[in-house]
């Protein structure tokens, strides 16, 4: 880590896994949100549908890929999210990922701290929060981030430590990967596309693993594991090792997700809703901590290549008829990064700076 990092952010740095095991009896004020912020109780919707659940096996069978196809467009339409059991990623690939991610946040703070950056274009970083050094709040979690795809491109650049990390995870990411290839073209099959719609670009695009820790928490009240926020990706799949996520629905409430075993959670993103001209919504979610246990989850963030534009699909707009006017603006991966380095996005969303005001 240059000096620079030393002298700044990283002085300012505070582990929440580091209190965790000092067995801190309440949090740092850096951590409290203020009360409107603060997670309360759960409101559920009786009118609101049950969350999805999709099972994708037998997808090659023309009938059940149907049935399928139309589960996912209800799904992406009432939601934004859905998750997917039978989904072909082995077991043992994700048992293995899981232990080396728990075997890195176990690893001493200084190690750690060797990955530490403020700069959210850095290829691999650890750290907290959203955006270190614009939060006011900090997040009550560890990460570790590192582009995952191609796997070959990367992989040299991610932690050596713990000595199966490398291939644990990059073998989770690589079988994540092929999952999203195949998601993507469902969820274009879905909005009335061909299923190889954009092809190249989504074979070539980029693939972000977030491995996130959330310690346990001495007031769980006051914090949160993530602040509320979409992704900017197309697609985001979600692991997780106990329930924690929420997602915020139609009725501006926040509903649990819970934990399906064998399941994965997939979160359509920014780009999806620009893509799809606003058929689909980005779901805005967040994660509460609890405490009890800490929680684990990987995070596959899934975009087109940095500099690639994407827009409304032309076969979803129909400005001359006023059917269906374009409603956002073009934008790429490398543009939102420029945004979240220089705002704060707990308070403003990157997709609202993209709409078409008519």
């Amino acid at each position: 880590m240059d000096n620079q990092a030393k002298s700044s952010g990283a002085s300012s740095f505070t582990s929440a896994m580091n209190l965790d095991q000092q067995g801190v009896s309440s949090i740092p004020q850096r951590y409290v949100l203020p009360p409107s912020q603060r997670p309360n109780i759960i409101h559920h919707d009786e009118h609101v549908l049950p969350l999805p659940i999709i099972d994708l096996s037998d997808f090659h069978d023309q009938s059940r890929r149907y049935q399928i196809i139309n589960e996912i467009r209800n799904a992406c339409k009432e939601f934004g999210f859905f998750q997917v059991i039978n989904h072909g990623i082995d077991q043992s690939a994700i048992n293995e990922a899981l232990k080396a991610a728990e075997e890195f946040f176990n690893l001493p703070h200084e190690e750690k701290m060797c990955l530490f950056s403020d700069d959210v274009h850095k290829p691999v970083r650890y750290g907290t929060s959203l955006n270190h050094a614009r939060d006011e709040v900090f997040c009550w979690r560890d990460f570790i981030k590192h582009y995952s795809h191609p796997l070959s491109d990367w992989l040299h650049l991610w932690p050596s430590n713990p000595p199966s990390y490398r291939k644990n995870m990059g073998n989770y990411a690589e079988a994540v990967q092929d999952l999203q290839t195949k998601l993507m073209e469902m969820i274009f099959e879905s909005l009335g596309l061909n299923p190889s719609y954009l092809e190249e670009e989504v074979n070539g695009g980029s693939q972000l693993l977030a491995v996130n820790c959330y310690p346990a928490c001495p007031e769980p009240e006051l914090t949160l594991g993530i602040h509320p926020h979409s992704d900017y990706g197309s697609i985001t799949v979600l692991l997780q090792t106990r329930s924690g996520l929420e997602f915020k629905n139609k009725n501006n409430n926040w509903e649990a997700v819970p934990l399906v075993e064998g399941g994965l959670v997939v979160q359509l993103g920014d780009q999806m809703e620009v893509l799809s001209n606003g058929v689909y919504k980005s779901v805005i979610h967040r994660a509460t901590v609890n405490v009890d246990k800490k929680r684990f989850s990987i995070v596959s963030l899934h975009s087109f290549a940095m500099d690639k534009k994407i827009g409304p699909a032309k076969e979803l707009v129909d400005d001359d008829h006023h059917q269906l006017p374009k409603c956002y603006n073009e934008f790429s991966f490398s543009e939102f990064l420029h945004f979240i380095s220089n705002n704060d996005i707990t308070k403003e969303r990157f997709l609202d700076t993209l709409k078409i005001m008519k």
